[in-house]
């Protein structure tokens, strides 16, 4: 098939006159995929059409808090006719332990970037067919340090979703002493505001944060530099509201003042009252990358597929970010969006503010050092 031809049967493929199955038929999609990478990339954000029942009725989608705009959910199933579940957890260790053990039926996983490894280590993540993800294209985002992890052994298991920064959350109308390090923050919440902050159920950023109190890396598995986080935590306990990833209620209903906070969430605060302010301590702390993958063995592969390309496409990735508030890298969808998202200094901070912030490592997953430090500190 010539090229001329080859783009013919594209565009009826996306106008929805010929089924995907067809379409992959006559044209073999690995030559499909080639050709518009090198030659029609802006033919790779249209809107892939299913026939009927193809994907089946439903995909489960294992992800974030507040993570995805609802109507592109409504929308992928208007489509395909396929319904998207939803389960939620609040830390990676969490989500990994339940994948290990097995028996969840998830399709799709929203893994944070130190994780990846370690899943591909224990034969949990299928390699990615690219072929079935047309809306994806590494060579439109604007930084490797956000899709890098995705590929394990030259095999590529995860596409990237988004990324942001690990701070801290203030109510400025309660906090009137704005603490700019993660010392002041520490500090803060043992002495004037006992009982006024909470704390991730995760030990990544709660023991990093911690670390950085001291000035040590955010991934330290140095033996006396965890213990002197652990005793931190222990000290800091009693003067926690509580410990809990799902922190926004407790701050906009005035129970808690401060929080560690993610970036999407601090911008989620914001939105509810300009009195939340999201601060990144001045020592540095944590920079991240989520993504997509298709657990091995996933029971409704196909929709697995159809649901992350349909979330790639930069439209709806688009409005995925006027939702969630987490920052982007991949430039066709940074086009989209508006000049305040851009210039938002929570979405995108300084480049000396990023500088000092480093990117979960894989050996604070495995470590269990770090997770009987997170048990004592929960049970203290």
């Amino acid at each position: 098939m010539d090229r001329k031809e080859f783009i013919e049967q594209l565009r009826r493929y996306h106008k929805g006159s010929i089924s995907r199955r067809h379409f992959l038929g006559v044209t073999g999609l690995g030559t499909a995929t080639a050709v518009l990478a090198a030659s029609v990339p802006h033919l790779m954000t249209g809107r892939r059409a299913y026939a009927a029942g193809e994907l089946g009725d439903q995909v489960n989608l294992t992800t974030w808090p507040d993570y995805h705009e609802p109507k592109n959910f409504e929308k992928f199933t208007a489509e395909t006719g396929v319904k998207v579940n939803i389960t939620v957890f609040g830390s990676n260790e969490e989500m990994f332990a339940k994948l290990k053990a097995g028996g969840t039926g998830w399709d799709v996983l929203v893994p944070t970037n130190y994780t990846i490894e370690t899943y591909v280590s224990e034969d949990m993540f299928e390699p990615l067919d690219a072929a079935m993800l047309p809306n994806y294209a590494p060579q439109s985002y604007t930084d490797p340090r956000f899709t890098e992890p995705g590929t394990v052994g030259g095999k590529l298991y995860a596409v990237h979703k988004d990324w942001g920064t690990t701070g801290y959350v203030i109510n400025s109308a309660k906090v009137t002493d704005k603490p700019t390090s993660w010392k002041e923050f520490w500090d803060l919440t043992n002495s004037k505001y006992q009982g006024r902050t909470m704390v991730h159920d995760y030990q990544l950023t709660t023991i990093g944060n911690a670390l950085k109190y001291f000035g040590y890396s955010f991934n330290s598995n140095d033996e006396k530099e965890l213990a002197d986080a652990e005793k931190l935590l222990l000290d800091s306990k009693p003067n926690l509201f509580a410990i809990n990833s799902d922190y926004k209620p407790s701050l906009i209903n005035g129970d808690a003042y401060m929080s560690v906070c993610w970036t999407g969430d601090g911008k989620q605060l914001q939105k509810t009252d300009p009195a939340f302010q999201y601060i990144l301590g001045k020592e540095g702390g944590e920079i991240w990358a989520d993504f997509y993958a298709v657990p091995k063995g996933a029971p409704h592969r196909a929709a697995a597929y159809a649901l992350i390309d349909f979330l790639l496409e930069p439209k709806v990735n688009a409005d995925e970010v006027l939702f969630h508030g987490y920052p982007v890298a991949d430039k066709r969808v940074i086009d989209l969006l508006p000049k305040e998202i851009i210039e938002d200094p929570i979405l995108y901070p300084a480049a000396e503010l990023l500088a000092p912030l480093e990117f979960g490592a894989a050996a604070t997953l495995t470590n269990p050092a770090r997770a009987e430090i997170m048990a004592r500190f929960k049970s203290a």
